[in-house]
C-alpha cells in the first residue's frame, strides 16, 4: 500500500506540526522504552542485583536503533507488543536480554513513556500558547485607544476600545497557560511498582529489603529527569492524570473557539479580518468572497478537542480495581489526537492574530451610527445644566430615540436623532453643541487603562518569566 490508498489522519496530513507529530510518533515511543528499560537496569544495578556493565553498555548501544521488523513479527506471534519489543531488544543486545524487563510488569514502560511523552508535549503546548498570548498582546497594546462598538447579546451596546476586547481573549489563553503550568508541575512517573503496584516481584528479586525496594522509584525518576513517581498505584497510574491533562487542553481549545467566533463576526461586519494571501480563493463559485476560512478551522478543531475530553473522564471512571485493558485501544486514539489537535489550533490562532486585519473607518462608521444612543445620557446632562428638566428631557429624549430608531430600522435611514433633538426647542441646543458630544472617547471609560494595566502586571511578566521559550511562528499547511 501507498500513501493514497489507505485512510492517513487529516491531524498529521494538514494540522498538526512536525514536532508534535514525532513526539507521537512511534520512534519516540520506543526509544523511551528502550530508555526505560536501561534506566531499570541500572537501577538494579546500583541496588545489588547481579547485572554487570557490559549489559549496559550493550543496551545502550542499540538505545536508538529500533529493530521494527523483528519486533513486528514477533508480535505476530506473541500477540503482545512489550514483549514482542522485549524480544527484539535482545535480539540486538543478546548478552543483556536475560535482564530486560527484570521485575516490571508491561505498564513499566506503557505508562512511564505515556506520561514522558504528554510531559513533552504540553511543554510544545506551551510554547506554542506563549506565542499566542505575545502576539495578542502586541495587538491590544497597539489598538489600545482604538473606540468601537461593543455588543451585549450581539446588540450594540456601550463603547469599549479595539484592544480592550481583545484583551478578553488573551486573559483566557493567559489562564489556560496557568492551568497548564499547575498540571504540567504535578506530573509524575509510574515508577516501577510491579503487575498489581505491590512491588512484590522486587521484594522477592531483593530478597525481602524493604529499604532497597523503597530506593527504586526515585532512582527511575531522577535517570527520567522527573522528581518523583505517584506514591501508590494499581498496575496503572491512576487514569485521573489523563483526564487533568486533557481538561487542560478542552481549555484552551474552548478559549480558542471563542476567540475565532468573535473574529468570524467581526469579519462579517468588515471591521478585522484573518489574513487574507495573495492567491488565496475564498471561495470555489463567489470569487470575491473573503471567508474566514482559519477561523473557522479553528472553531471546527476546537469542537473535536472539547468533545474529545469527554474520553478518558469516561476511562477513568471505568477502571476495575488494579487494572484493566478497556483502556488502552482508547488512550491511543483520544490522547495524541487531542494533543495533535491544539497543536494545529494554537498554529492557527497564531497565524490570525499575526496577521489580523483592522478596517479603522469601517469600525469608525458603525460606531458613529449608534454613537448618538450612547451620548443620550450626556446630551441629557448638558440640557439640564442649561436649565432644562431632566425628567421632562429624559421623556422627549426616549421620544425622539423612538423616531429615530424606526427612521434606521423601517425606512433605511441613516440616524438622524441628533437632528431630530437639535430641532426640538425643548432642548435649547444646536447641531455643533451635540456634535461636540461626539467623540467616541468619551464613552470608553478605563477600556484603554485596563489593558495597560492588564498587560504590565499579568502578561508581560508571564512572558519575560518564560522568555527563553519565546519566539515561534505559526507555519500551517493548507
Amino acid at each position: 500500500m501507498n500513501q493514497t490508498d489507505k485512510y492517513i489522519s487529516p491531524l498529521s496530513e494538514r494540522y498538526a506540526s512536525d514536532e508534535m507529530q514525532y513526539i507521537f510518533s512511534q520512534d519516540m515511543k520506543f526509544k523511551t522504552w528502550r530508555k526505560l528499560w536501561i534506566a531499570l537496569a541500572e537501577t538494579e544495578k546500583q541496588l545489588g542485583l547481579p547485572i554487570t556493565q557490559e549489559q549496559i553498555d550493550e543496551l545502550k548501544e542499540h538505545q536508538d536503533d529500533i529493530n521494527y521488523d523483528v519486533a513486528k513479527a514477533r508480535e505476530k506471534v506473541v500477540r503482545h507488543d512489550v514483549m514482542a519489543h522485549v524480544y527484539a531488544y535482545g535480539v540486538q543486545a543478546p548478552h543483556a536480554k536475560g535482564i530486560i524487563h527484570l521485575g516490571a510488569t508491561s505498564c513499566y514502560v506503557g505508562d512511564n513513556t505515556d506520561i514522558i511523552i504528554m510531559n513533552k508535549a504540553l511543554t510544545l503546548v506551551k510554547r506554542r500558547l506563549l506565542a499566542v498570548i505575545s502576539e495578542l498582546a502586541r495587538f491590544a497594546d497597539r489598538y489600545k485607544d482604538m473606540p468601537t462598538l461593543a455588543y451585549t447579546h450581539f446588540q450594540p451596546a456601550q463603547p469599549t476600545t479595539v484592544g480592550k476586547r481583545a484583551s478578553l481573549w488573551l486573559q483566557d489563553f493567559t489562564m489556560d497557560f496557568e492551568d497548564l503550568e499547575y498540571v504540567q508541575s504535578t506530573l509524575k512517573l509510574l515508577g516501577s511498582k510491579g503487575t498489581t503496584g505491590t512491588q512484590a516481584s522486587f521484594l522477592e528479586l531483593f530478597d525481602q529489603d524493604q529499604e532497597k525496594v523503597d530506593k527504586i522509584d526515585p532512582m527511575i525518576a531522577e535517570k527520567m529527569g522527573f522528581k518523583s513517581c505517584y506514591p501508590v498505584s494499581g498496575q496503572t497510574y491512576s487514569r485521573k492524570v489523563d483526564t487533568r491533562v486533557i481538561n487542560v487542553l478542552a481549555g484552551i481549545a474552548a478559549t480558542a473557539h471563542k476567540y475565532s467566533n468573535d473574529i468570524r463576526l467581526l469579519a462579517h461586519m468588515k471591521e478585522i479580518e484573518e489574513p487574507f494571501e495573495k492567491g488565496q480563493i475564498g471561495s470555489s463559485a463567489m470569487a470575491y468572497k473573503r471567508n474566514p476560512m482559519r477561523s473557522e478551522r479553528i472553531a471546527s478543531l476546537s469542537r473535536y478537542v472539547m468533545v474529545d475530553a469527554l474520553n478518558p473522564a469516561v476511562t477513568s471512571a471505568n477502571q476495575w480495581f488494579e487494572r484493566t485493558l478497556d483502556d488502552s485501544a482508547n488512550k491511543r486514539l483520544s490522547i495524541p489526537e487531542a494533543f495533535l489537535a491544539v497543536d494545529g489550533i494554537l498554529e492557527l490562532c497564531l497565524n490570525v492574530a499575526d496577521g489580523l486585519v483592522v478596517y479603522p473607518k469601517v469600525i469608525e462608521k458603525h460606531l458613529m451610527d449608534e454613537l448618538p444612543f450612547m451620548a443620550t445620557e450626556n446630551i441629557l446632562m448638558d440640557a439640564v445644566k442649561a436649565g432644562g428638566d431632566r425628567q421632562e428631557l429624559h421623556e422627549r429624549i426616549r421620544e425622539l430615540s423612538l423616531i429615530a430608531g424606526k427612521h434606521v430600522k423601517e425606512e433605511g435611514r441613516d440616524n438622524d436623532l441628533l437632528d431630530l433633538i437639535a430641532q426640538d426647542p425643548t432642548f435649547h441646543m444646536s447641531k455643533g453643541d451635540l456634535e461636540r458630544s461626539m467623540d467616541p472617547s468619551k464613552y470608553t471609560g478605563c477600556s484603554a487603562r485596563q489593558v495597560e494595566n492588564f498587560l504590565s502586571q499579568v502578561v508581560n511578566p508571564l512572558l519575560e518569566k518564560n522568555k527563553e521559550l519565546l519566539g515561534m511562528k505559526a507555519e500551517i499547511n493548507v
